[in-house]
């Protein structure tokens, strides 16, 4: 059954508390330990894979024509995706026990080489987890405004995928430079862009190859990848201590896994019910959900076209 976009107060049955879940829905003390569980070898694996492929793409790209090129600069695009992801995991200390490890790889060897300064970003998505839609959202611009008309959400995608999104973001950055407060950070940031620079060159033997295969994506379709997972994510939902009505749920399906919503990130509606689970327990934890009748189908989109078309309206 189709579902509307932002759910039905009568739609979602209250469950909860159970015998394995609390009321807010977080696991009981006993599962607790289970489901926050974080496998330091799963997260080597996928920190060394994403940036593997990464720098195989831009072998590819340089030396096996232009069609490879494309296929490179496309595919980088889930690439991006995926240091997003990972990154978010290191803003949650969800990648390694130690803190201080945690801290390390995440900012030096997946936030900064995507140009984000993860300590403001820590503060910034904390804000957001304490109270979607609240006073403090940080991310209000990507949700608010749906449903919308179709002609709308062309324009933001096609700004996005031109560059005018990313121009705005790497136009803030240079100009963190000239603010006293934001120099360092933002030195450290075009630091490592310059490190990364050299070693795609040295790498591939060229010059241009971070700047077609690493800056521009980042500049352009990422962010159209960004915008549609935001949407999908929370887009049109609304304040309320019931996450259903916060966070969107999708059905996930390996294609949308590869190019946007990679390392589980799709189950964001458990994420969100308990941000202390990473990435690699979250289909577990959104099972236990389904399990105890919290999440339903009338709550769930069976892909994220139908979630999609439902974020747009008919012009009239």
């Amino acid at each position: 059954m189709a579902i509307s976009f932002v759910p039905d107060e009568a739609m979602l049955p209250q469950v909860l508390p159970s015998v394995r879940l609390l009321a807010n829905g977080i696991a009981i003390p006993e599962l607790r330990a289970k489901y926050r569980d974080i496998k330091t070898w799963r997260n080597v694996r996928a920190i060394f894979m994403v940036w593997f492929w990464t720098a195989l793409l831009a072998e590819l790209g340089v030396h096996f024509g232009w069609i490879a090129a494309i296929a490179a600069f496309i595919l980088m695009g889930p690439m991006h995706a995926r240091f997003a992801i990972l990154m978010h995991e290191a803003a949650h200390r969800l990648l390694f026990r130690k803190k201080s490890l945690n801290d390390f790889v995440g900012k030096w060897i997946i936030a900064y080489p995507v140009m984000v300064p993860i300590s403001l970003y820590r503060r910034s998505h904390f804000a957001h987890h304490r109270e979607e839609f609240g006073p403090e959202e940080p991310d209000i611009a990507f949700y608010s405004g749906y449903p919308c008309e179709p002609a709308s959400l062309r324009r933001r995608l096609f700004r996005d995928a031109i560059g005018i999104s990313g121009y705005k973001n790497f136009k803030a950055l240079l100009g963190a430079l000239a603010k006293k407060n934001s120099r360092k950070l933002a030195g450290s940031i075009l630091g490592v862009q310059a490190v990364l620079f050299g070693l795609f060159w040295l790498a591939t033997g060229a010059w241009w190859s971070y700047l077609v295969f690493w800056w521009l994506p980042w500049m352009t379709q990422w962010r159209v990848l960004n915008r549609l997972r935001a949407i999908a994510e929370h887009g049109g939902m609304q304040k309320s201590s019931d996450r259903r009505m916060t966070t969107h749920n999708v059905q996930q399906h390996l294609l949308a896994r590869f190019w946007f919503v990679p390392y589980n990130t799709g189950w964001h509606l458990a994420h969100h019910v308990d941000m202390g689970v990473p990435w690699h327990n979250l289909p577990a934890f959104h099972k236990e959900l389904q399990e105890a009748g919290y999440v339903t189908s009338d709550v769930t989109f069976k892909n994220y076209f139908e979630l999609w078309r439902s974020a747009t309206t008919p012009a009239i």
